[in-house]
């Protein structure tokens, strides 16, 4: 097994805990930056957050090169949680759609994770983790992410329910919300005419969800120059870090076991 790149001794080897630990390395992968810091067991930040551009192409192997690299920079720590911008089943990737899905269809992330650098990891769809972060309860929430692409998660009473590949839907002719209010789309129409789709979008993801909260964040969020309504807020991207200390929460384990949490439909998990 590839050495870790941390240099830390091996996670089954007991030591010591200090103060804070566990102690967790966040990482947001986006289509544009990676992005990563090390939390404490309360989710807070032990160092400012470290980013990279996204490689291209964003291969498996580069994007695990860039995290290693931004590790190096970052404080020691005993565990990982990563926001992976696609589906990710349990260990393997399904899609990947703002990276290239045919170079990390069937890729096993955490596998990989574990061989790199030698601590435990789990992975989630990064608009989930990014929710995770932030939701509140009680409730019926929602969190949309607008950058590269576009993500969304859906939770009641802070509690996952499910993430919605609503980034590869249509929003208005043949074009996907993914290519109407994605980052190139921004770049392309300028920020009068964005802003004029996302509102229209969050009139869509509010009618479709029904949700009481919607929360809106990712690198454009800041963008938004509309007034928007009460029960609609923008937040931090960091929450995209943050999220990950939540993902070693005992009612995720049988999930990332591929217990029989796993195998439920997401309406059921939560009931």
């Amino acid at each position: 097994m590839q050495e870790p790149v941390t240099g830390r001794s091996h996670p089954e080897r007991k030591r010591k805990s200090p103060a804070g630990a566990p102690f967790t390395l966040g990482v947001d992968i986006g289509g544009t930056n990676i992005k990563a810091s090390v939390l404490d067991c309360r989710g807070g930040l032990t160092a400012d957050q470290v980013r990279s551009p996204t490689p291209k192409p964003a291969t498996p192997k580069a994007v695990l090169a860039t995290i290693a690299t931004l590790s190096r920079d970052l404080p020691s720590f005993d565990r990982m949680s990563v926001g992976f911008p696609g589906v990710v089943r349990r260990a393997a990737v399904a899609t990947a759609p703002n990276l290239g899905t045919d170079a990390w269809r069937g890729f096993d992330l955490i596998g990989a994770l574990w061989k790199r650098f030698g601590v435990p990891a789990r992975v989630l769809n990064d608009a989930a983790v990014q929710g995770l972060g932030v939701v509140e309860g009680p409730g019926l929430e929602c969190v949309l992410t607008l950058g590269t692409g576009v993500g969304c998660a859906l939770f009641r009473h802070r509690r996952l329910l499910l993430h919605l590949e609503l980034g590869q839907h249509r929003a208005r002719k043949k074009a996907t919300y993914d290519q109407y209010i994605g980052q190139a789309a921004l770049a392309d129409i300028g920020l009068e005419r964005w802003n004029r789709r996302v509102r229209k979008s969050l009139d869509a993801v509010l009618l479709l969800t029904t949700c009481e909260l919607l929360y809106v964040g990712g690198g454009n969020a800041r963008k938004i120059d509309f007034k928007l309504p009460a029960h609609v807020r923008v937040v931090s991207n960091t929450a995209g870090i943050t999220g990950g200390v939540r993902l070693w929460e005992a009612e995720l384990d049988d999930f990332f076991r591929g217990g029989p949490m796993a195998q439920m439909q997401p309406s059921e998990r939560w009931r």
